[in-house]
């Protein structure tokens, strides 16, 4: 990276674009978006699309609830890009998202470290990723020549959209290559597979009652505790998961009869995704079941046990997304290590090439979501970690420039 990327990196993590399902304030995507793309066309880059989302893509299968019940006018600040040097095929695509999550954090750089909100996550990679192509682009003429390459720069990857309204669309559109490699935080290890979510609200709609006479409402704050608990042990043997959130109310002097408890549940297939919901519904029953038995003879809970199972369903706010199943990609054998099989992937919008014919997809970048602190306070992203990522896409390109993805 030269110093103009790094005035570029420090200019992009400076504007806040964290979207409005991750945050009410000042949304600078598009901003961010044509400050990349200016970028981009001094190497040779032509800018094949740059454009919100349609609203219809919200009526789409698998988009996330919270995504849907935001309405479609949040899309209207919610821009995508496309850029592309060299032929349309064959071509290696690069994906990047510029949307990051809240709260924003300011620019700042010691000469080794940036910090801010994107440095690794994934404002970093993105200027890294153009110094890559452009070290490409000097290295072997076949680069932009005898193969594209395609970059999607897109917005609607976190705030758990799950890519619905970027990288989903975009892919539908033909805007995708033989190689695909999605700029995530993996340690430069890249991972040739990717998990998908699902999203399961526990919901009790009970009635309240006052702190005097406790014992003629629904208590939801003891059901969903009792379920949070019976579920954490029920379901750690049928694989991985979250059990986020459980509100019902912040004041001392009533009892809830309605709230929520939310899990999280990742699959690496339609079958392990149809055994863990399958496991949620049968331990939600027996959960019930057992409350009904402790509490029904406990006069505060009395009638919260005898209506438990009617009052208490699962509402699933995000499901029927597709997983990436593991794929062999001998080009990136050759160039860089893989993540071990028996380690856990992640989620994130290459999901979206699951499927899609003739494509090898996988997922590299440079530091770690954990270790780089990329949802939480204190993001950064060394240079050395940057310049040994642009390093990789130099190799990359020029590797499938003059091979292919073989």
């Amino acid at each position: 990276m030269i110093p103009a990327d790094r005035d570029l990196l420090l200019r992009l993590v400076d504007l806040p674009t964290a979207g409005p399902l991750e945050t009410t304030g000042e949304v600078r995507l598009w901003d961010a978006m044509r400050v990349y793309a200016d970028a981009a066309a001094e190497i040779g880059f032509a800018t094949l699309h740059l454009a919100a989302p349609a609203p219809s893509v919200l009526d789409r299968p698998g988009v996330p609830a919270a995504v849907r019940d935001t309405g479609p006018d949040f899309l209207a600040c919610q821009p995508s890009l496309v850029l592309r040097i060299g032929p349309a095929a064959p071509a290696v695509m690069f994906n990047v998202h510029l949307d990051t999550v809240a709260p924003f954090e300011p620019a700042g750089f010691d000469g080794t470290r940036f910090t801010g909100r994107g440095a690794i996550d994934a404002k970093g990679p993105a200027v890294a990723l153009l110094a890559g192509v452009r070290a490409a682009l000097a290295a072997d003429p076949a680069v932009g020549r005898d193969a594209g390459v395609l970059i999607q720069a897109v917005s609607g990857e976190e705030g758990g959209a799950m890519g619905t309204f970027g990288t989903r669309p975009l892919v539908e559109a033909g805007f995708h290559g033989e190689l695909n490699v999605f700029c995530e935080p993996t340690g430069l290890r890249y991972l040739p597979r990717c998990s998908a979510s699902m999203t399961a609200c526990l919901r009790v709609d009970g009635d309240d009652a006052i702190d005097d006479e406790p014992h003629r409402g629904h208590n939801a704050t003891v059901l969903l505790g009792f379920l949070a608990q019976h579920l954490a042990h029920d379901l750690t043997p049928h694989g991985r998961f979250c059990m986020a959130g459980l509100h019902t109310g912040r004041m001392h002097n009533r009892v809830y009869g309605r709230g929520e408890l939310l899990l999280n549940l990742p699959y690496d297939s339609e079958e392990s995704a149809s055994k863990m919901a399958a496991a949620l519904e049968d331990g939600l029953r027996s959960g019930l079941t057992e409350f009904s038995a402790r509490f029904g003879d406990s006069p505060p809970f009395r009638r919260t046990a005898a209506d438990a199972a009617a009052i208490t369903g699962v509402h699933w706010r995000k499901r029927g997304l597709p997983a990436l199943p593991a794929q062999e990609i001998p080009l990136l054998d050759r160039l860089v290590p893989r993540w071990p099989d028996d380690e856990p992937g992640f989620t994130c919008d290459a999901i979206w090439l699951a499927g899609v014919p003739d494509t090898r997809t996988a997922v590299l970048g440079p530091g770690s979501l954990g270790a780089n602190n990329a949802h939480s306070s204190g993001e950064y992203a060394d240079v050395a970690d940057l310049d040994r990522f642009s390093d990789l896409v130099r190799e990359i390109v020029v590797e499938f420039s003059r091979n292919g993805a073989a």
